[in-house]
C-alpha cells in the first residue's frame, strides 16, 4: 500500500518514539511511504529504512498553500492511496491537498473533548467533510469523535492504541540523587502542566494528607509549578522540602523506572503516554477515573483507579502502599503485563495496517 504520512513534529525522543515506531513498523511490513518529516525531529535519523521516502516539510500554519501544493503533487505523482495526518497543524493542510484525488484521507485524534460545531475552525480539522476516517487514541476519543463528525464516516472513526514495547526502556532507572531522594525512600512520581485538566492542584492537595510520612519523596515533572498559586499550594502541603521540581524532561522513562508509583491526576485523557511508560517500566499508577486511563489501569491489578477530583482518595492510597510493600510488589509485577498485551506495539502496527487496507478497499 502507498502511504502518505504527515505526522507529529516531535518534541522529544520518549514523546515521538510510539508514533515513530509505528512508521517503521509499516514500513518492515512491506507499505511504501513517504514520510513528511521535520529535519528537528528527534527520530528523523531512524527514518532512514528502506520503504521509507523522507520529504522535509516545514511545519507552518493551518493552512499554508506551498504545502498544500507539495502534498497534492505528491499524491497524484506517487498514485497515493492512503492520507494519514495528526497534528492540528498537518490535518488542515493534508485535508485540503486531499481535493480531486483518490486518495483516502484519515486523521488522528488523541483526545476528547472539543470538536464544538460552533467553532469554524474544526472544520478545517476533524470535521472537514474531506476526511473520510478517524484514527482515535482509546476508545473514549473514539466516542467523542462519533458524537461531532458524520455519521457516513462513523464505521472509519476507530480506536487504535498507540502501544509500547518493554523493549524500548532498557535503559537504566534515573539517578534519584538529582532529585534529593534514593531507593531507600518512597519515591512518588507526578507529570503534568498547569493547565486545570490536569488535575495537578488535587495531587499537590492530596500530599497535605500523607505529609507524616517521613520516607514519602515527590518529583513533580512538568512546566508551570512556578507561579505563585502553585507555589503557595506546595508550601501548604508541608514537605515542600521534599518535592523535587525538575521541569519539564526527557528522560521522564528513567524517572519512572526509578520511582515506587506514579500518580496520573487529570480529569480528562486520551490515552496518556506518561502512563504507558510507567507501566512499561515497572511501575504501577494510581489513576483519577477519566475515561482514558481506565481503558489502561486495572484496579487492584497495575494500579488503582480513584475518583475524579479526589484529594483524599488519592492520599489514602499513597499511605496504604508506603505501609504495604508487598502489595506494592505485586502491582510492580503485574504493570508490564498490558503492554506486553493488548496495548502492545506489534498489535498496534498490525491494526494500523489492517484499518488501512479496509479504508482503500471500501
Amino acid at each position: 500500500m502507498r502511504l502518505l504520512i504527515v505526522p507529529d513534529k516531535g518534541r522529544s525522543f520518549s514523546s515521538v518514539r510510539p508514533e515513530a515506531e509505528i512508521y517503521l513498523g509499516l514500513a518492515r511490513a512491506g507499505h511504501e511511504l513517504t514520510l513528511c518529516v521535520d529535519p528537528k525531529s528527534a527520530y528523523f535519523s531512524r527514518y532512514d529504512v528502506g520503504n521509507i521516502e523522507l520529504l522535509s516539510l516545514p511545519y507552518g500554519n493551518k493552512l499554508v498553500w506551498k504545502n498544500i501544493q507539495t502534498l497534492n503533487q505528491l499524491i497524484r505523482s506517487k498514485n497515493i492511496e492512503v492520507v494519514y495526518a495528526t497534528t492540528s497543524r498537518t490535518i488542515p493542510n493534508a485535508a485540503m491537498a486531499c481535493v480531486g484525488t483518490s486518495a483516502r484521507m484519515v486523521a488522528y485524534r488523541g483526545t476528547t473533548g472539543g470538536l464544538y460545531p460552533t467553532d469554524l475552525s474544526n472544520y478545517l480539522g476533524i470535521l472537514n467533510p474531506r476526511i473520510n476516517g478517524v484514527i482515535c487514541v482509546s476508545s473514549a476519543v473514539e466516542e467523542h469523535v462519533k458524537t461531532r463528525t458524520r455519521k457516513s464516516i462513523h464505521s472509519f472513526v476507530s480506536t487504535i492504541y498507540k502501544g509500547h514495547d518493554t523493549a524500548w526502556y532498557a535503559e537504566p532507572a534515573a539517578d534519584l540523587t538529582e532529585f534529593s531522594s534514593d531507593t531507600t525512600k518512597f519515591n512518588v512520581l507526578c507529570i503534568g502542566s498547569a493547565r486545570p485538566y490536569k488535575g495537578m492542584q488535587y495531587f499537590i492537595d492530596a500530599l497535605r494528607h500523607v505529609n507524616d510520612l517521613p520516607e514519602l519523596r515527590v518529583v513533580l515533572v512538568g512546566n508551570g509549578f512556578d507561579t505563585p498559586e502553585f507555589q503557595k499550594q506546595l508550601q501548604a502541603t508541608g514537605m515542600a522540602d521534599r518535592i523535587s521540581l525538575p521541569g519539564f524532561r526527557q528522560d521522564v522513562p528513567r524517572i519512572a523506572k526509578a520511582c515506587d508509583i506514579m500518580v496520573a491526576p487529570s480529569l480528562r485523557e486520551g490515552l496518556p503516554r506518561a502512563v504507558m511508560e510507567s507501566l512499561a517500566n515497572g511501575t504501577p499508577v494510581i489513576s483519577a477515573a477519566n475515561p482514558g486511563t481506565m481503558e489502561i489501569i486495572e484496579d487492584n491489578n497495575n494500579g488503582y483507579i480513584v475518583p475524579l477530583a479526589d484529594s483524599k482518595a488519592i492520599a489514602d492510597k499513597l499511605r496504604f502502599l508506603y505501609h504495604s510493600p508487598d502489595h506494592l510488589q505485586r502491582l510492580t509485577d503485574n504493570a508490564p503485563d498490558v503492554i506486553n498485551g493488548r496495548l502492545s506495539h506489534q498489535n498496534t502496527v498490525d491494526t494500523y495496517s489492517e484499518y488501512f487496507s479496509r479504508i482503500v478497499s471500501q
